[in-house]
């Protein structure tokens, strides 16, 4: 059964909190009171707590203080701020900071009990859920520094309802990361939609995410429902959210503050009460400072931002995910097991890897196929598409910039799939899109370029 959401109450006044306590468990909810700041951050650091209530001026720490560090603490606990007229600049603030509202004194009950009980509908109760398993387990075994920070933030984000960007490269994990925050929160036993943002044409994404009538437009011969509807009590993940037109941001920020959607060719609003993850391999900031991406959307999507390592910046992983890699293909293709000898180990984590996990773990299952003998040589993954040896001078000094690695492994796959696009993209482990957006980005040329008299130069 779900269990009572709890509500901190902080203030000073003995009297507001008896008020706030009678109040609150009317309505069934529990009730725990600090009367200050100090006490506030022991019962958050040792209890689980749904909503907190802080009086602005308290003496020691103050609200906006106790604000900050219950941040730090807990990044999506939902904050209300209890203000005196003099002090609703201060709340305002707060607002502003991330906090969800605030209250002047004196406050109506009623009023009171309407704001609480708006955000808690979008909080959804705790359910009771069987123990998962360890986020190491889940991401292949990573251990180092880096990854072990991302546990952490994907721990303390997946219980919330809040909304999360994941930034990283192409092929780091992006929406498995997405999945496991699902899987590890209130809403994991409903549904998880997948939008790709980045593959799916302009025209095509509107009716895509909102849906449309029949009639609409040519060939709308049914009504359709959109992915946003589909999504509706689950969570929603906006793959490649950077890469979406300048109307579909206008679109896609009034349904993150609305909440309400229209289908295409429609005049009746639905409302929809989903969770929305979104990631992006673009420097959204950057897109902000030019102009190509609004910043009201970006501070939508980004209440919580969490960010992959590359593979590059995390080495003492790649044995551990090399490995695995070749266990479960060897298991799942029901081949001979696969050993990897140091030397292909030590070529492993010298390698700078531009296409990230996604880049390992296809290069190693290709090896694996072609090997001998059951062990996996250098040369193995030669064959496969990436170059006979590492320069070690790019892995450990760093003396070429990573755009050259990215270009140079892109024009190798280019090479091998006979300058088709949509070949060398399944070899890199990227979607056409992206290759594409590459192709355009390292200025790299195609004249002349054919595997064979009757094939095309491109996709």
């Amino acid at each position: 059964m779900p269990s009572k959401q709890t509500i901190l109450v902080v203030d000073d006044d003995l009297h507001i909190l008896e008020v706030l306590e009678a109040r609150l468990s009317s309505v069934e909810f529990k009730v725990l009171k600090a009367t200050s700041a100090q006490e506030a951050l022991e019962i958050i650091k040792s209890q689980q707590v749904d909503l907190l209530i802080t009086d602005v001026r308290m003496p020691g720490m103050g609200g906006m203080d106790l604000f900050e560090e219950v941040r730090s603490l807990k990044p999506v606990l939902p904050v209300i701020f209890l203000t005196a007229y003099g002090t609703i600049p201060d709340a305002v603030k707060a607002v502003k900071a991330g906090a969800v509202d605030y209250l002047t004194k004196p406050f109506e009950g009623r009023d009171l009990l309407l704001k609480v009980q708006e955000i808690m509908k979008k909080r959804p109760v705790r359910p009771s859920l069987e123990p998962l398993p360890p986020l190491d387990q889940e991401l292949w075994g990573g251990k180092s520094p880096a990854m072990r920070e991302l546990y952490d933030l994907i721990d303390r984000v997946a219980p919330s309802d809040v909304n999360v960007l994941i930034l990283g490269e192409s092929g780091v994990g992006k929406e498995r990361v997405a999945r496991l925050i699902h899987q590890r929160g209130p809403r994991r036993d409903l549904p998880f939609v997948v939008v790709d943002c980045g593959s799916t044409p302009t025209g095509l994404l509107e009716s895509e995410l909102f849906g449309h009538v029949r009639g609409a437009f040519t060939h709308a011969i049914r009504d359709k429902k959109g992915l946003i509807e589909a999504a509706d009590r689950g969570t929603l993940f906006l793959d490649e959210i950077g890469n979406i037109s300048p109307e579909m941001q206008v679109r896609l920020l009034r349904f993150l503050e609305d909440r309400k959607i229209r289908r295409i060719g429609d005049l009746r609003e639905i409302p929809v009460n989903c969770r929305v993850l979104s990631a992006t391999n673009v420097d959204l900031p950057e897109e902000v400072e030019a102009g190509t991406f609004r910043e009201d959307l970006y501070y939508r999507l980004r209440v919580v931002t969490l960010k992959i390592p590359p593979l590059r910046e995390r080495k003492e992983d790649i044995p551990i995910l090399a490995r695995h890699f070749i266990e479960s293909f060897c298991k799942n293709q029901n081949i001979a097991p696969v050993t990897l000898p140091p030397e292909t180990v030590k070529w492993l984590c010298e390698y700078p890897w531009p296409g990230n996990v996604r880049e390992l773990k296809n290069a190693l299952e290709a090896g694996a196929v072609l090997c001998r003998n059951g062990v996996l040589l250098p040369s193995d993954l030669h064959l496969s598409g990436l170059p006979h040896a590492p320069v070690k001078a790019q892995a450990a000094a760093g003396s070429m910039l990573l755009e050259d690695n990215e270009r140079n492994a892109i024009l190798r796959a280019l090479q091998q799939a006979g300058w088709v696009q949509k070949e060398a993209a399944q070899l890199l482990g990227i979607s056409r899109r992206a290759i594409h957006y590459k192709i355009k980005k390292y200025g790299i040329e195609f004249s002349g370029k054919r595997s064979g008299p009757d094939e095309p130069v491109n996709d």
